[in-house]
């Protein structure tokens, strides 16, 4: 699988390293059942989904994927904004 980062090009996948799925945390002080809910009940799509990638052999930075899961095609990086990242 490659995954083309913004600021270095398109590079094969072990040079990054996988965050997990971009959803938004719950509040600091949203109950444990919201909290239960956002870890550990979460959907396993097969399609598009974005994700989380830290450029971790290269420039250092996190970057937000949209890939397919089924194909495993990427369809779109971009840089995390401040404060967005995994």
């Amino acid at each position: 699988m490659r995954i083309t980062c913004p600021l270095c090009g398109e590079r094969d996948r072990r040079e990054f390293y996988y965050r997990g799925a971009a959803l938004a945390a719950p509040a600091e002080g949203d109950s444990p059942e919201v909290w239960h809910a956002h870890v550990h009940l979460r959907d396993n799509p097969a399609g598009p989904v974005e994700e989380w990638w830290y450029h971790q052999q290269g420039c250092g930075s996190w970057i937000r994927v949209r890939r397919d899961t089924a194909s495993h095609e990427m369809l779109a990086a971009q840089l995390a904004t401040s404060g967005e990242e995994g």
